[in-house]
C-alpha cells in the first residue's frame, strides 16, 4: 500500500499537511490550498521506505527571478 506524506513549506518552516492513501486528493492539492504556503511536496512510503518525492506547488515567482 502507498501512503502520501504532503509537506507544506512557508518561511517559517514546515508541516505535514496530508498523511494518508488517496493518491487523487494528494493530486488535487495546491500550494494555494493552504495558508502562506510556498511550495507543497509529496513523499510516497511503501511497506516502510520512501520510494519517491517530488514538488507539488512552485514557489512564488519574486522567489524564483
Amino acid at each position: 500500500m502507498k501512503i502520501y506524506v504532503v509537506v507544506s513549506f512557508t518561511e517559517d518552516g514546515m508541516e505535514n499537511v496530508y498523511v494518508g492513501d488517496d493518491e487523487e486528493r494528494v493530486l488535487a492539492l495546491k500550494a494555494e490550498d493552504f495558508e502562506n504556503c510556498d511550495a507543497l511536496f509529496v513523499e510516497i512510503w511503501e511497506d516502510g521506505e520512501k520510494t519517491d518525492d517530488y514538488r507539488v506547488g512552485a514557489y512564488s515567482e519574486e522567489l524564483e527571478n
